[in-house]
C-alpha cells in the first residue's frame, strides 16, 4: 500500500499549557514519500484550557490539517483513541500522546518498514536501540517488561515494549477491529486483537523516550497496571 497521508491521532486531557509544543514538533516533521499529515486531536473533556489552546493553534496555523473532536464527558484515553481512529483517513495512522515524552521526529523510523513494503503494524520500542531515554522509575520499567512478557506469552509475539505509545497501524486494518477498553487497557487489548489478524506483519523499531514525572503531568499509575493484567487475560483467553 502506498503512503500518501499519515493520520496522527492525539488524545489530550489537561494539556493546555504544553499542547502547542507537541503540535509544533508534529508540524515540523517531513515525512517519507512526502506524505501529508492529518492531525486528529480528541480532547477528552479537559478541565483546563486544552480546548482553547488547540483552537488558538488551529487559527494561527490555517494551512495545517487539524481536526478537533471534543468529548462531551471524560471517557478515558482508550475511548479518545477509539474516536480518533474512527476519524482517520490516511492509509496509515500513528498514536501520539499530547505530552512531550515521544518525539515526532521519529515517525519516519516507524514508517520505514511500511514504505519498504514489509510491515502493516510497527511498534516503537523504548527498550531497544541507542536513542536517548530519560532515567526515571525503576518499578515502572519492571512493570512494563512484566506486562510485555505476559502479553507475549499469549500472543506468541516477541515484542519488547507492548505498552509503548508509538503504534503505527494500517488504517483499514485497525478500523475493522472492535476495541472496548476506555482507559489504559487499550495497549494490551489492541495488541491481543491485532496479533490475531490473519497474515499480519508486525515490526518493532527502537525510539527515544523523554519521560515525565507525576509532578510534570504523568497520569498512568499502579491501578492501570493491574487493569492491564486483567486485559491481557481477558482478550487473549
Amino acid at each position: 500500500m502506498n503512503l500518501t497521508k499519515l493520520s496522527i491521532v492525539i488524545p489530550a486531557y489537561n494539556e493546555g499549557p504544553t499542547i502547542h509544543l507537541i503540535l509544533d514538533k508534529v508540524k515540523k516533521v517531513q515525512l517519507l514519500n512526502n506524505a501529508t499529515k492529518e492531525i486528529i486531536i480528541v480532547n477528552d473533556c479537559s478541565k483546563d484550557n486544552t480546548k482553547e489552546s488547540i483552537e488558538a493553534y488551529m487559527a494561527a496555523n490555517p494551512g495545517l490539517d487539524i481536526r478537533l473532536h471534543n468529548q462531551e464527558v471524560n471517557k478515558g484515553k482508550g475511548a479518545a483513541l477509539h474516536q480518533g481512529i474512527s476519524m482517520a483517513t490516511g492509509e496509515y495512522l500513528i498514536i501520539q500522546d499530547a505530552d512531550l515524552e515521544y518525539d515526532p521526529e521519529e515517525y519516519n523510523k516507524l514508517l520505514r518498514p511500511v514504505v519498504d513494503g514489509f510491515a502493516d503494524v510497527v511498534y516503537g520500542s523504548r527498550f531497544v536501540g541507542g536513542s536517548p531515554h530519560r532515567i526515571l522509575f525503576y518499578w515502572h520499567t519492571i512493570g512494563n517488561r512484566f506486562l510485555t512478557g505476559l502479553s507475549n506469552m499469549f500472543t506468541n509475539l516477541n515484542l519488547s515494549d507492548m505498552e509503548t505509545c508509538y503504534k503505527l497501524f494500517r488504517t483499514d486494518i485497525i478500523q475493522k477491529i472492535k476495541l472496548k477498553e476506555r482507559r489504559f487497557g487499550f495497549e494490551p487489548e489492541v495488541t491481543a486483537k491485532i496479533s490475531r489478524v490473519k497474515d499480519i506483519r508486525i515490526y518493532e523499531v527502537g525510539i527515544s523516550y523523554y519521560g515525565r514525572t507525576f509532578e510534570e503531568g504523568k497520569k498512568i499509575g499502579w491501578k492501570d497496571g493491574f487493569r492491564a493484567i486483567w486485559c491481557i487475560l481477558k482478550y487473549n483467553l
